[in-house]
């Protein structure tokens, strides 16, 4: 049906059209539905249309066998879950409005990348030849990479925010960054900056948005990279706003806190966790008030195995308005979780023995390390005398200020009241650094292999998309204590044996399947094969 659109106060909608022709009175009639709008170049339906779709959808879904021409036996085990995951988390169908052409191409290599731990897409004909995928057929390095190249802005952050819509709102952001090396010197971001892996390599960062509790990746950026944590923060908030998510709670490292971030938080009324240097002077000072007090029985948590203590503070809020500059000053709710880790303060004080100890053997032996001078004068008296040669006297007091704060650590928080709360909410981030891991190592992306922008922001996307895919996995695994028994690979690997046979003028049967197979589909909550 014909489609136009029409700008109401300032807002562009989009209509379908249906003429008809009045024999008898002579005259065409025009009958114009809203379907939706525009909202940054990307048409959103409205609910009645969008409804109507998955009816059209589910209409088009007939049941019975699908006629084949030639005998057929592949891999189906492994990729059916994909599929069935894929139903379930929406991910084909916000694939499938984003790109109509392409997202069985997308799907097929995003099966592929979470399949061949580490392999490069050049064996993936070979993988193709002997698996059920959505594409069904090879896609050779050349189709790869103008795949990669087709994948628009446009429609990667449409599918961000169809996917975003479906997420919880409830649960807490994690966000977090990584870094990926890169020999390229075409891709403009790559830049040389402080490698989180150790690596001396040019590198461009990557920032991940991930769901707290669902353990789902929401949204994900690409960064220069030479650019600190400390500064994505303003731009992250910004993309957030870009996927319309209404009630917005994010939880963060101490490698984001900054006043300005606070601020920045407040500014957006945004409900947020974030850790905090235990040196900070309001920090500091609550700390003396509280020490003993949080160290005593009453403070203890035996499940956490730590101390914990909790108080009311206030944020000096300052605002700088855009019009006037002029500099406006709130005082702020905000809560302070203080927490001592006993088996943690001792893991850094046998540390900081290790470091004196090593002081002490450059200076006796006359092999001062030009690094270690500032250190070297902070811990100890040093003398020398031709007869004795050089004395060391510990500078006991310097030593117990550095040691005092050992085991210690804090959250604060605009949100959570509870220390072992925000404890908890704080820990479950730990899945945005084991989704890097994924990320890196089972994706291939240790390294980038693209030359060209294009080619990178597409297969970015794709391995995004994988990621969804090998997050959910990973969850169900962990909730299923899976890991006892089985690898991340080996599980995948029980399922992949699974056979799908064709025969011609037959439905396509599944091969047998033993009790184990059948309990972790269950495990992963989909349909067993039929």
């Amino acid at each position: 049906m014909p489609r136009g659109t029409q700008i109401i106060n300032g807002t562009e909608y989009v209509y379908e059209y249906d003429s008809t022709w009045n024999a008898t009175k002579k005259y065409g009639t025009h009958k114009r539905n809203y379907i939706g709008k525009m909202v940054d170049g990307v048409f959103v339906p409205n609910k009645k249309y969008k409804l109507q779709l998955e009816l059209d959808e589910a209409r088009q879904k007939v049941p019975g066998p699908v006629p084949v021409t030639q005998c057929k036996r592949t891999f189906y085990g492994a990729t059916y879950l994909f599929d069935a995951i894929g139903e379930k988390l929406g991910i084909t169908s916000d694939l499938k409005k984003c790109f109509p052409d392409t997202y069985t191409k997308i799907l097929s290599v995003a099966y592929y990348l979470i399949m061949e731990d580490r392999n490069p897409l050049s064996r993936f004909p070979k993988w193709a030849r002997t698996h059920e995928h959505p594409f069904g057929a090879n896609i050779p390095s050349q189709r790869s990479s103008e795949l990669f190249s087709s994948i628009s802005e446009d429609a990667k952050q449409h599918f961000f925010r169809l996917q975003s819509s479906r997420r919880l709102e409830k649960e807490y952001l994690a966000y977090d960054t990584t870094s990926i090396s890169s020999y390229s010197k075409l891709i403009k971001q790559v830049k040389y900056g402080k490698n989180k892996d150790h690596e001396p390599l040019a590198q461009l960062n990557l920032a991940l948005v991930y769901g707290e509790d669902s353990r789902l990746p929401v949204y994900y950026r690409k960064l220069p990279g030479n650019i600190t944590d400390v500064m994505t923060v303003k731009k992250m908030l910004a993309d957030i706003d870009f996927l319309h998510l209404n009630k917005v709670k994010l939880v963060m490292d101490r490698g984001f806190y900054s006043e300005a971030n606070i601020n920045a938080l407040y500014h957006k009324h945004y409900k947020f966790m974030i850790a905090t240097k235990i040196s900070l002077k309001y920090v500091q000072e609550q700390l003396h008030e509280v020490r003993e007090t949080m160290l005593s029985r009453s403070h203890y948590s035996s499940k956490y195995k730590l101390n914990y203590y909790s108080c009311m503070i206030t944020w000096h809020y300052q605002e700088t308005k855009k019009r006037s500059g002029i500099v406006e000053s709130k005082e702020k709710r905000m809560y302070l979780h203080l927490f001592h880790n006993d088996q943690q303060a001792a893991d850094d004080k046998a540390a900081f023995n290790n470091l004196l100890d090593r002081l002490e053997v450059e200076l006796l032996s006359g092999s001062r390390n030009p690094a270690h001078e500032s250190l070297y004068n902070k811990y100890y008296q040093i003398k020398q005398t031709p007869v004795r040669g050089i004395t060391l006297t510990p500078k006991q007091e310097a030593i117990n200020e550095t040691e005092k704060d050992y085991g210690y650590f804090a959250l604060i928080s605009n949100d959570v009241k509870d220390p072992l709360e925000a404890l908890r909410i704080y820990r479950t981030k730990d899945v945005i650094e084991k989704a890097f891991g994924n990320l890196k190592e089972r994706l291939n992306m240790r390294r980038t292999s693209v030359s060209s922008e294009e080619n990178l922001e597409g297969k970015l996307f794709v391995q995004f998309v994988a990621l969804i895919y090998l997050s959910y996995i990973d969850k169900a695994m962990r909730e299923n204590n899976f890991y006892k028994d089985y690898t991340l690979q080996e599980l995948l690997d029980e399922l992949d044996v699974i056979e799908r046979f064709e025969q011609p003028g037959r439905q396509y049967h599944i091969g047998e399947m033993t009790k184990k197979q059948i309990e972790l589909y269950r495990c992963l909550e989909v349909d067993v094969p039929s």
